[in-house]
């Protein structure tokens, strides 16, 4: 005959089947009736109560047994804390009470030898990701590893959250993780190929947005693995001929987010989601030639900062350097505006090189000032008066404005013979932008 449960066993049972469901007032009344209950596992997985509850994204009893038991970073069988449970399911209010309640980011498992952060970027749970390296940043984190090791740290495997992020085709986390200092170049230890690159990874699963973001901050196409393949090789084998394409060393190098802005002190959020947004439209442009195996040539791009007919905006000011675009971006210091295209153009270069760009700090082509600070442009209230006295912003009003017809006084206009208008030195400076866009 079978032998039943014990008192002891059916409590437990129906202790974790209440903490699964989400069923606060039991929860609480068997806590309140036996507080040892807490402090019991389950029998395969050596699971606490705090794990089922974040792994399940009970956040209320997650809060419940926090208050009661006060150890965040109690361990299961693999040396687990509840904080990895929740990045791993994607729990993200789970997370971030874990976070408050002081568990420790820096803990590693003994599975995989990951840590939250390599969870999260694996399992492509980007809010988390975000919650993670914000905490990061404002905990002893900061000053005693530095806030950019957390970023490149290694799992067992010498694989970086990074690395996780491009092989499993997470192509948020990877953008997230690059815009936080993850080493675009780092190679693994013995996960997948040892030496691989984030590029080699993602050219093996065949993401082009992976691979895309990759090579907008710089990835090096020819970066070979301990096997002597570059990402080009690891994606023929695989079949992925369009990412095949974009890593061929014989097509065009991809723009790279431009080294120069990091000498900008400060670079406004809003402005480098424009300057992002640009600067992927700009690589569009080049794939699309690449891939339809044409010229490469950059064309204007669509405008930012379009104003239509509804647009509450009752005027808008034209970039001076194209005159295609509208103006999106402003030097504060000096105040003269440029569409995100033109910015790109003063700063960007096809790939990286630290001889001719890490000491050049750009300058604005209309008053030859450094470029301290950029922010979007505001929509100028200002009289006619006014803004007709500038001859930097030339005004056009919603009637006249329509990027897609341009207006016969621009049509026929190039971006270097317009420029004469603005002096010699401005001419010169947007030539010489001209010559690194057009390099392949």
């Amino acid at each position: 005959m079978g032998q039943g449960l014990s008192c002891r066993e059916y409590q437990e049972n129906e202790l974790f089947n209440a903490v699964q469901n989400g069923e606060l007032e039991t929860v609480a009344a068997m806590a309140n009736e036996d507080p040892n209950l807490l402090t019991l596992k389950t029998v395969h997985g050596r699971l606490s109560a705090l794990h089922v509850a974040a792994a399940n994204g009970q956040i209320e009893v997650l809060s419940v047994l926090l208050e009661r038991s006060g150890n965040p970073d109690i361990l299961n069988r693999h040396k687990q804390t509840p904080l990895m449970l929740a990045a791993m399911h994607g729990k993200t209010s789970c997370v971030e009470r874990l976070i408050q309640a002081g568990a420790n980011i820096l803990l590693f498992d003994t599975l995989y030898g990951r840590t939250c952060l390599h969870y999260a970027a694996y399992y492509g749970h980007s809010d988390c990701l975000k919650l993670i390296l914000s905490a990061a940043n404002s905990t002893p984190v900061a000053q005693s590893w530095g806030f950019s090791r957390f970023v490149n740290i290694r799992d067992g495997s010498g694989a970086t959250p990074l690395h996780l992020a491009a092989r499993q085709r997470r192509s948020d986390c990877v953008h997230i993780l690059l815009s936080s200092g993850a080493l675009v170049c780092a190679s693994t230890g013995g996960y997948s190929y040892p030496g691989s690159t984030p590029l080699h990874l993602a050219a093996r699963g065949g993401s082009l947005d992976c691979v895309r973001e990759l090579l907008a901050w710089g990835a090096d196409r020819l970066q070979r693995d301990s096997s002597g393949r570059i990402p080009y090789m690891v994606a023929m084998k695989h079949k992925h001929n369009t990412c095949a394409a974009l890593l061929n060393p014989l097509a065009p190098e991809p723009l790279t987010w431009p080294s120069p802005l990091k000498f900008i002190s400060e670079l406004n959020p809003d402005a480098k989601v424009l300057l992002e947004k640009a600067l992927i439209e700009a690589n569009k442009k080049r794939e699309k030639a690449i891939l339809m195996d044409t010229t490469c040539t950059v064309q204007p791009l669509p405008d930012f900062g379009a104003i239509d007919d509804e647009s509450e905006a009752g005027e808008a000011e034209i970039c001076c350097i194209c005159f295609e675009q509208a103006c999106t971006i402003e030097v504060q210091n000096c105040g003269h505006q440029m569409c995100a295209h033109c910015v790109l153009a003063l700063c960007c270069h096809s790939k990286p090189n630290s001889s001719t760009n890490s000491s050049k700090i750009p300058v604005c082509p209309f008053c030859r000032g450094n470029i301290i600070r950029l922010v979007v442009a505001k929509s100028k209230d200002d009289s006619e008066f006014e803004v007709g006295l500038s001859p930097t912003k030339p005004k056009i009003t919603r009637k006249s404005f329509n990027l897609g017809e341009c207006s016969s006084s621009f049509k026929g206009l190039s971006s270097l013979s317009s420029l004469g208008r603005l002096g010699l030195s401005s001419g010169k400076v947007v030539a010489e932008c001209d010559e690194e866009f057009d390099k392949s």
